[in-house]
């Protein structure tokens, strides 16, 4: 029995007003996107002037490199063959001047042929090593014409004539000394340019390598400066917002969430802050709605059992005083039945009438506001026997209607067998009760649901529509009047909070048709309580109450 409290009870709304939490004020600091700009051109500046000096340190180091392996050691080589050439020369002179065999004349010959390759080689060699050498090279070239023309080819026309030298062996050699001291000065001065061309060399090694080690502390400095900027700018805001929302999350509404780093990371933070502080709000509220909820559901509990308490009393009370009215009515109607005159006998069994299905509500009613005060112990039964003992109650029914009960092989379930019992007696008494025209014919039926039995009553009486489907559950509702059909409008009531008290449902199946179907689900015994099952069901001499 439910009843209503002093007060109304307001209900929660789905979503609380919003309260206009302040904002707080907008950030002016620098941006992100202009932090992180600054930080990308310092990065990209610093990044240019170490990859153009790294690129002016190699062009350097290949400019000495190409200047030592492509001019001045070639030079050398070709200094080398040129000196060679014009000792073959001489020598060759000297011999034929000597022999005067053509065959002997040949290094002359060959040392001309040497001399002009390298003669050019060197020309081209030497044009970009310096004037001096170039001057060098001529005066040696020039020495060497002079040579051959004041002494080695009159020399050798006057040999090939089979006339003696027109200038003597020593103006010859004089004259080839001058070659030698050109040619001596040209080798020492090309000496001079190798070893200052190697020492270019490695100072452009030695600097190219401070260019790198320079390059590599620019590096990591610069990755320094990004760490510390990044940190700065993005990391640490992050880390503290972050640090702010967690302490937040655990519960901690009260903790300010700060607004710091640039201006987007601020407009967050400030965005969070806003959200707290309203949650704060609408949490302060909700509380309060809790709290004036919580009280009105203590106020409704105790009212709720004051009624159940009055009505257990009241229905209690009243069973003496209407079983005096009810004996008394009886006896006037059985002592001065036809003594007074007709008016009199039918006030008399109106009265009669009147205190016995007075008694039957208050019995009912009574038997309703036990459910779930008297707690008696849950035992493990069989549900056939329960079905059993509710036909039994039901016998005198039973056989007046001609009814035929069929019972499936139902399973064990567990609850106070009186209430099981009572629903069974009230759900086949009622398809008893609003049979059709022909006998009344009552199937009770289960199936397994999972973790519960759906046990099913079905019968071929005159139905109920669909739209009535949850009024007949409530007390004291009637679909006919009492002189088509007897009851209270409790039984079906009844039923249902017995199968709440044990943690069920019970409903109308709308689609059964012919006739009537009521389906209840009871959960399925624990295994252990199986295992120390006793009787198969207990035996009780009260009839379980039943209203009609």
């Amino acid at each position: 029995m439910r009843g209503h409290p002093a007060e109304e009870r307001p209900s929660l709304p789905d979503r609380l007003p919003p309260r206009q939490a302040r904002r707080p004020p907008a950030p002016t600091g620098t941006s992100l996107r202009r932090s992180l700009a600054v930080l990308g051109v310092v990065a990209l500046l610093a990044a240019a002037a170490m990859i153009g000096s790294g690129a002016f340190a190699l062009d350097q180091l290949q400019r000495a490199r190409e200047r030592v392996v492509v001019e001045i050691d070639p030079a050398i080589r070709d200094a080398t063959v040129l000196s060679t050439a014009l000792l073959n020369q001489e020598t060759g002179v000297r011999g034929y001047l000597i022999g005067r065999q053509p065959d002997l004349l040949e290094p002359y010959l060959q040392g001309r042929r040497d001399e002009d390759v390298a003669s050019a080689a060197l020309t081209g060699r030497v044009a970009g090593a310096g004037a001096n050498l170039g001057d060098d090279l001529r005066r040696v070239q020039s020495q060497a014409v002079a040579w051959r023309q004041g002494y080695a080819e009159p020399a050798i026309a006057a040999t090939r004539a089979g006339r003696s030298a027109p200038l003597p062996p020593e103006r010859g050699e004089a004259l080839f000394d001058q070659v030698r001291g050109q040619l001596a000065a040209f080798q020492s001065n090309l000496d001079e340019a190798a070893t200052a061309a190697r020492t270019d060399l490695r100072a452009a090694a030695s600097t190219l390598q401070r260019v790198f080690v320079l390059i590599a502390a620019g590096l990591v400095a610069l990755l320094l400066v990004l760490a510390l900027g990044l940190r700065r700018v993005v990391t640490r805001p992050i880390s503290d917002l972050v640090a702010d929302v967690r302490r937040v999350a655990g519960g901690d509404f009260d903790s300010e969430v700060r607004a710091t780093g640039p201006r987007e990371m601020a407009e967050l933070g400030g965005d969070v802050e806003a959200m707290r502080r309203q949650i704060v709000a609408e949490l302060a509220a909700l509380r309060a709605a809790t709290d004036r909820l919580d009280q009105q559901a203590q106020d409704l509990e105790r009212s709720n059992a004051e009624l159940e308490q009055f009505a257990y009393v009241a229905s209690h009370d009243l069973q003496e005083p209407l079983r005096k009215v009810a004996s008394f009515s009886q006896l006037l109607q059985r002592r001065y039945a036809g003594q007074l005159d007709e008016r009199a006998d039918q006030y008399i069994a109106f009265a009669v009438d009147g205190a016995k299905r007075m008694q039957i509500l208050i019995n009912d009613l009574l038997a309703f506001s036990r459910v779930g005060r008297m707690v008696r112990e849950h035992v493990e039964v069989e549900a056939g026997g329960l079905v059993a003992q509710a036909v039994a109650n039901l016998s005198l029914a039973v056989e007046e209607a001609g009814a035929e009960v069929t019972v499936d092989e139902l399973p064990r379930v567990s609850g106070d067998v009186s209430l099981l019992t009572a629903v069974f007696q009230n759900l086949i008494g009622n398809a008893i009760k609003f049979r059709g025209a022909g006998p009344p014919r009552v199937r009770v039926g289960v199936r397994d649901a999972g973790a519960e039995w759906e046990f099913s009553v079905a019968d071929n009486g005159i139905g109920i529509e669909p739209e009535y489907a949850e009024r007949i559950f409530v007390i004291f509702q009637r679909l006919h009047p009492k002189e088509a059909y007897p009851g209270t409008g409790i039984g079906l009531a009844l039923c249902r909070k017995i199968v709440d008290y044990h943690g069920g449902r019970i409903w109308l199946d709308a689609e059964a048709s012919p006739g009537t179907t009521f389906r209840f689900t009871l959960p399925k015994p624990e295994p252990a309580e199986h295992a120390g099952a006793g009787d198969p069901i207990a035996t009780t001499t009260e009839e379980p109450e039943s209203a009609g």
